[in-house]
């Protein structure tokens, strides 16, 4: 949020700064970001919208960043999620498959880790790599923020997490107060284009073109008294021509102004702008620096707005429900549509409807009189032809007592709904609104009128009419009709990584987000349990006991868990069972606190179980009681956390070898590879030694410090490390002592091959595919050990590690 309007907002929530519920989370360590959890929530609260997406908890204001990538809609938002009001910006995160289920994610961008003043800003897909950046399969994300410049951020994991390009320094220097950054493609030139709000000379935009999103060079100015925070730049097809293209530039207000777009310079013959949306447009209002999505895959423009006016006991502000936006001729020019994007018909469960009524002041009776709700959609038109009442409207969450929480009012005199200016079309008056817990938002006029607003919807049972009124006479309804709307929460995940499909459901035990996946506490067995099912599947996960005797992999089980479950103990096995038998075991020492990762295999009968990333199954048996089922997780008696739980083979590749062990960090394993966790020096270690050898992988940091290869090593890592650092070396390196380093740009985010050929006591090092070593050294502390990998203050990657 701005400084120019920080102390309106604070005194808009004076009444609620307050520590949220739980241990406040703490800022500015590579270790622990992003900052997790939130407190538990159920989204049941009190004015808590049900189809309106708010913060898990914590303050938020300003869309930021809207982007369709990688198969889901993500939503990034300013946010405070230390307390109610605006503070220390960070960007929160949440994701969705249809722009209606939304699901909290982790922070994205977090002060301390990310560096610059992380206020408003846009982002990209950057599908055809002009920046890069990309290093995996997945399209990187590409995010812009910071004040009086603009510095990039960028994601190689959808969104997960981001690293700071360049170290965050500012790839556009303004020497003016500015923030807001929007980035959009620029087809007709085949460019990228950004504005950005600056105060040089007054408000208005600075603009600025790239071919590769990290070079930019500025091209003109649009100055303009109105244009003030959060710009928005985007074309709409006039009448839904395609070949009549318009551009529109919008302010943080709603204001906006049709125009042209040459690739450097924005025009238009408008005197004055036009406002979008007639609700409280103003910082902490009901409209307020609304974005709109790029690459939405079916080409629409889809935009959210911020709505300040939501409050409640653990959190502040609400987003607007997504828009479509169209652009229509009206006799006065064209004119912004909005209209509530169609996926809202996924929320709906019972529709009643009527026709050719009429709404008379005289009788007492009220045809929505059988119904009551607490979030629904209503539509109706209405002749005001030959109406003889003053006004006509709608009570919504209407009391006995005559009383209501809100009220839809058309005024036929002044030709106004809720005052605000609307003409009749062809003597019609259409409108549509949409009743959430504790959003109100009407539509009418073909989407030409928009008014947002926050109320607070008293949700009890004997609040929940809904009254159909007219004042002084009559008025004809042509038709209506009231969908009941269902909660759009809880159809996803928010910590627990993979590609189990939801929605999941606890069959025994408490289970909740942590930063380190679905945490359990469950005094018998405790099963969670997704929708996945398969017959012959591999199936993979990360396993830590905390106080739990024992936890693991559940498969080919029913709704209730019942099925097999591969398992860690503290009695010291992992063991094969399922209700009734214990199938198989293998003793071994089991730890707590210890992340242990398990692999299942099914094929027919024959059921194989690996334990830490070891070449061979620790159990091969046979059992023929279950066949096919679902996919989910057990713990028995105590704590523990499950994480990265995914069906297909992909996951840690690497030289054959048996248990892998962690020495320092938290090690886990996902698809793209092995993930460290270290706030110092941490280690994972196999059981394979060696003298003389080849060894080589590929490593990436994704936050902080360095990654890297260790080799002839002791069982406390203690040996020799290759690392790449971000502070721009290949380092070899072994305690107490560098021993050679080489000079070369590391860049977060990036995967780096390294290969090491030892001899004797000479040690060389390759970056990459270069034939020359980078690092020729001589060394002899140590002559033989363990192979493994290392990572210092930072979150790392590791993946085709090879021996020879």
């Amino acid at each position: 949020m701005r400084r120019k309007v920080r102390a309106l907002l604070v005194a808009l929530v004076s009444s609620l700064v307050a520590v949220l519920p739980g241990a406040p989370a703490v800022a500015g360590t590579v270790s622990d970001y992003s900052e997790f959890p939130y407190p538990a929530t159920t989204y049941s609260e009190p004015y808590r919208g049900q189809f309106h997406f708010s913060s898990q908890s914590g303050w938020m204001n300003d869309p930021n960043g809207l982007v369709y990538a990688n198969g889901l809609y993500h939503f990034y938002y300013q946010h405070n999620p230390h307390g109610l009001a605006w503070d220390t910006m960070h960007w929160g995160h949440a994701t969705s498959p249809d722009l209606v289920h939304w699901t909290q994610k982790p922070i994205a961008l977090e002060p301390g880790v990310h560096p610059g003043t992380l206020f408003s800003g846009g982002g990209v897909v950057d599908k055809a790599n002009t920046s890069g950046l990309k290093t995996g399969a997945l399209d990187p994300i590409v995010v812009f923020a910071n004040t009086n410049g603009v510095s990039v951020y960028y994601s190689n994991d959808n969104g997960q997490t981001f690293q700071a390009y360049d170290k965050g320094r500012k790839q556009i220097e303004i020497p003016n107060e500015s923030r807001d950054p929007k980035v959009f493609w620029d087809a007709a030139h085949r460019r990228w284009a950004m504005v950005v709000w600056s105060d040089q000379g007054g408000n208005g935009v600075n603009i600025y073109t790239s071919k590769n999103l990290l070079d930019w060079t500025f091209a003109s100015r649009y100055s303009a008294p109105w244009l003030f925070e959060c710009p928005d730049m985007f074309q709409l097809p006039l009448d839904g021509r395609t070949g009549q293209q318009r551009w529109v530039l919008t302010s943080a207000s709603s204001q906006y102004v049709v125009g042209s777009f040459d690739g450097t310079t924005f025009r238009t013959d408008w005197s004055g702008p036009q406002q979008m949306d007639l609700g409280t447009t103003h910082a902490g209002g009901s409209f307020y620096a609304a974005q709109t999505f790029n690459d939405v895959p079916d080409g629409r423009t889809v935009q959210m707005a911020w709505q300040g006016g939501n409050r409640g006991s653990t959190w502040t502000g609400n987003a607007t429900f997504p828009a479509a936006l169209g652009l229509v001729s009206t006799p006065d020019g064209p004119r912004i549509t909005r209209t509530p994007v169609a996926e809202l018909s996924s929320l709906a469960s019972e529709t009643r409807s009527w026709k050719n009524q009429t709404v008379n002041a005289a009788r007492s009776d009220n045809l929505f009189a059988g119904v009551k709700a607490d979030t629904y959609e209503i539509t109706a038109q209405f002749d005001v032809k030959g109406a003889s009442a003053g006004r006509f409207g709608f009570d919504l969450h209407a009391r006995s007592d005559g009383s209501a929480d809100r009220s839809v009012v058309y005024d036929i005199a002044a030709q106004t709904l809720q005052g605000k200016p609307l003409k009749p079309e062809n003597g019609k008056v259409e409108l549509r609104m949409l009743v959430d817990r504790g959003q109100l938002e009407v539509f009418a006029d073909g989407g030409k009128y928009s008014l947002s607003d926050n109320a607070d919807f008293d949700s009890a049972a004997d609040s929940q009419g809904i009254r159909l009124f007219a004042d002084g006479g009559k008025v004809k309804l042509d038709s209506a009709s009231f969908t009941r709307l269902n909660t759009s929460w809880g159809t996803s995940q928010s910590t627990l990584a993979g590609n189990l499909k939801g929605p999941w459901h606890a069959a025994g035990g408490s289970w909740s987000d942590v930063s380190g996946g679905k945490r359990v506490s469950t005094g018998g067995d405790g099963f969670y349990i997704s929708a996945s099912s398969g017959a012959d599947a591999v199936y993979q996960g990360d396993i830590t006991l905390d106080t739990a005797r024992a936890a693991g992999l559940t498969f080919r089980a029913g709704t209730s868990g019942a099925g097999y479950t591969a398992n860690i103990d503290t009695s010291g096995v992992v063991k094969l069972w399922r209700p009734g038998k214990d199938i198989a075991a293998h003793s071994t020492p089991i730890t707590a606190g210890r992340t242990y990762h398990l692999k299942v295999q099914t094929d027919g009968p024959r059921i194989r179980v690996w334990l830490d990333n070891g070449s061979e199954p620790v159990i091969d048996a046979t059992d023929t009681a279950y066949t096919s089922g679902l996919f989910g997780v057990n713990a028995y008696d105590g704590t523990a956390t499950v994480q990265n739980l995914n069906t297909g083979s992909a996951g840690f590749t690497a030289f054959p070898a048996g248990r892998w062990t962690p020495r320092g960090g938290t090690w886990t394993v996902t698809p793209a590879g092995l993930r460290g966790n270290s706030a110092q020096d941490g280690f994972y270690l196999s059981d394979r030694s060696g003298g003389d050898f080849t060894y080589e992988g590929d490593l990436s940091v994704t936050n902080g410090t360095a990654a890297g290869l260790t080799f002839r090593a002791g069982a406390d890592g203690v040996g020799y490390t290759a690392n790449i650092d971000t502070n721009g070396t290949v380092k070899l390196w072994r305690p107490g002592r560098d021993i050679a380093s080489h000079t070369t740009p590391v860049v977060e985010g990036r995967t780096y091959h390294l290969k090491v050929r030892t001899d004797g006591s000479r040690i060389r090092v390759w970056l990459g595919d270069g034939a020359d070593p980078v690092i020729d050294a001589t060394d002899s502390a140590y002559t033989e050990g363990l192979f493994g990998v290392n990572g210092f203050a930072a979150h790392t990657l590791a993946q085709n590690l090879t021996v020879s």
